[in-house]
């Protein structure tokens, strides 16, 4: 009698390939995928069962038609099931984060950000990659400053507690996003992977300010975070009247600013205007970037003390992340923006650069001491 049957090594991987080209079938039906099978498509990528022509496809598929909150959803379940996480971060910590990918290639807000927020006391985890979809990322420039990129969760944890700032790079934490990485480089367009980044916090804050790219997806964003257990996050996308590229994502001095708010459980939708923060119009041009070196150079003069245009554009925002951490209350009762609170926390924001605060933390994440 002959014993049970063997199966093939190479059957469970020949078995992934088939589901994942199901997957990419339907995509080419023109439909939607569900949360499951979105977390499923997502998931295959990540474990390297998808080729690259697989994975172009996936995301260029979604984008021509689409793509949905639920394929969103999906996905970040996937990735965050396999990302490296800290381990008991302050439960307060927040992250500033764009999505990246439209298109202006301006100087780098969040990064500036994170310096100003820590430099007042508030603990960030700043989540970042190096450029796929724009010129300079923040893990490009924070190199460019001489910020060392660390991969020790023990070690970052420690920093953020400390000295209330962690930088860290999207590929140590998801090491399986690799599988996408060439991909996403080669195509050098804004795919679902753009959103799903912020969205992947890797010290699992709760509180969360996040520019994004379109502001179709302000709201799935928003409400993808509080499924996942976020408690005050705005979303926010600014408008830029008369250009081709009509979004940027992250608050503007250029025109409006779509924010998407959640907190306290409430939903909560409004505009904001550079004026209601007592600050003045510019163009997005004024505040236009370049490569990495350059980048950083202007964001160490904005630290310096630097004024213009790209110092009122990080106060704006980190006047908002303050409200975010905690630090005042610029919506009332009725979620209408309180303007002389708003004004206040530009103040505050300010005074982390003029007193050499901001400053501080950049030579402390560089690893310089006093």
């Amino acid at each position: 009698m002959s014993g049970p049957a063997t199966i093939p090594a190479e059957e469970p991987q020949t078995a992934a390939r088939e589901r994942f080209r199901v997957i990419l079938r339907h995509i080419a039906t023109g439909k939607p995928l569900s949360e499951a099978q979105a977390e499923e498509a997502f998931g295959l990528v990540m474990d390297g069962v998808a080729d690259g022509a697989q994975i172009a496809a996936l995301l260029m598929g979604m984008r021509v038609r689409g793509e949905t909150q639920d394929e969103l959803l999906g996905a970040v379940k996937a990735i965050r099931s396999r990302m490296k996480a800290l381990h008991e971060p302050p439960p307060d910590a927040i992250d500033v984060c764009g999505t990246g990918g439209d298109g202006h290639g301006t100087l780098n807000v969040s990064t500036s950000v994170a310096f100003v927020l820590a430099g007042l006391g508030v603990p960030v985890a700043k989540h970042g990659n190096r450029a796929l979809s724009s010129k300079a990322g923040a893990s490009d420039v924070l190199t460019a400053l001489g910020v060392p990129l660390k991969e020790d969760v023990a070690t970052l944890g420690a920093d953020l507690r400390e000295r209330n700032l962690t930088f860290m790079a999207a590929p140590h934490h998801h090491p399986a996003m690799r599988h996408a990485a060439g991909v996403r480089r080669a195509l050098g367009v804004r795919t679902l992977f753009n959103f799903v980044g912020p969205l992947v916090n890797p010290a699992r804050v709760t509180r969360q300010l996040v520019g994004v790219s379109d502001a179709a997806w302000l709201a799935p964003i928003v409400d993808t975070l509080a499924k996942l257990g976020s408690t005050r996050v705005w979303a926010v996308c600014g408008e830029i009247p008369g250009s081709s590229l009509r979004w940027i994502d992250e608050i503007t001095l250029a025109g409006p600013t779509y924010v998407e708010a959640f907190e306290g459980g409430v939903r909560h939708r409004f505009t904001l205007e550079p004026e209601m923060a007592g600050l003045t119009r510019a163009p997005v041009s004024a505040i236009a970037g370049g490569g990495p070196d350059e980048n950083a150079r202007a964001l160490e003069a904005l630290l310096r003390g630097s004024r213009g245009p790209y110092r009122d554009t990080v106060l704006f925002n980190a006047a908002c992340g303050l409200h975010i951490a905690g630090r005042g209350q610029v919506l009332n009762g009725a979620g209408q923006v309180d303007r002389d609170v708003l004004c206040r926390l530009v103040s505050l924001a300010a005074s982390s650069i003029d007193s050499g605060a901001a400053l501080a933390s950049l030579e402390a994440a560089r690893g310089v001491t006093g």
